[in-house]
């Protein structure tokens, strides 16, 4: 969890220095090269039945490919803090996915938990924009939309991700998420003069790529094997905490009254989401 909530700053750091998309590309190539290697070793092997790959390779396209897209380029509109705390309310909406595609079921705990969750992003984004809304809206609604699409990657991914081990899946999603920044990445690229680029932005690849998307992403997977998917997803609720913390002592951001407040209510409405929920586990991410 900390290596995901420091996803967020080493990112917004890079930002200044490599374009979003063209940063996210480089750091899934990266991720993706460990785990193929990982997936190498662990299972002996890296193939996956042609039948199962396009299924996966559309989830992954959704769940890692559009939505690192809008991620990162928002995160160049607002603030850290503010991003990690919007993503966070991503269990409500793989929660309400599942019911509108009817693989749940709406409770009164659930749907008390999304009202909660939503009155939290109103507070967030009323506190980084101003009563008004005044402020880059822009960045909040690619910040949400973002989260829209790994919630739906969530909420249909359940058939899918279970005919394969949670790192197989995990693998085959992200290097059909980078296929998709493939394009719009290497145009960015193309515009930069990447001898120019100093080792802090190098070393901001290096840590997404291998700590954030790769390993990180092969510790969580452990942990569910030892100790279960519910245990071990009611820990991400630590990131957003984590990571506005982070904010202010890295990058100066300041902690807002209204970013706490509206913080705790989206956890609170995520733990009350989960709680009314059928199944409360959802898929492996991050950042």
């Amino acid at each position: 969890m900390a290596f995901w909530a420091g996803n967020f700053i080493v990112i917004k750091g890079a930002l200044g220095v490599l374009p979003p998309v063209g940063f996210t590309l480089l750091r899934f190539i990266l991720a993706s090269a460990i785990l193929l290697v990982v997936l190498r070793w662990r299972e002996g092997r890296v193939r996956i039945p042609l039948r199962d790959l396009w299924p996966l390779a559309a989830l992954g396209a959704l769940g890692f490919g559009a939505y690192q897209i809008l991620w990162t380029t928002a995160l160049g509109r607002i603030s850290a803090g503010d991003s990690a705390v919007l993503i966070a309310t991503s269990p409500v909406l793989t929660a309400l996915i599942a019911v509108a595609i009817g693989t749940d079921t709406l409770t009164r705990t659930k749907l008390a938990g999304a009202a909660l969750s939503f009155a939290g992003v109103f507070i967030v984004v009323g506190a980084g924009t101003g009563v008004g809304f005044a402020g880059d809206t822009v960045g909040y609604a690619l910040t949400l939309l973002g989260a829209v699409c790994w919630a739906t990657y969530s909420a249909l991914g359940g058939p899918v991700l279970r005919k394969h081990s949670p790192l197989r899946a995990t693998t085959w999603a992200t290097i059909a998420g980078t296929a998709v920044m493939a394009i719009p990445g290497i145009t960015q690229l193309w515009t930069v003069d990447l001898a120019s680029v100093g080792p802090p932005a190098w070393l901001a690849v290096a840590y997404s790529g291998t700590l954030a998307a790769g390993i990180g992403n092969v510790i969580v997977l452990n942990g569910i094997g030892l100790l279960g998917p519910t245990r071990i997803t009611a820990l991400q609720t630590l990131v957003p905490a984590l990571a506005v913390v982070l904010a202010f002592l890295i990058l100066g951001e300041p902690i807002r009254l209204g970013q706490v407040v509206g913080g705790v209510i989206i956890v609170t409405g995520v733990v009350l989401t989960r709680l009314g929920s059928r199944s409360p586990t959802i898929p492996v991410r991050r950042a």
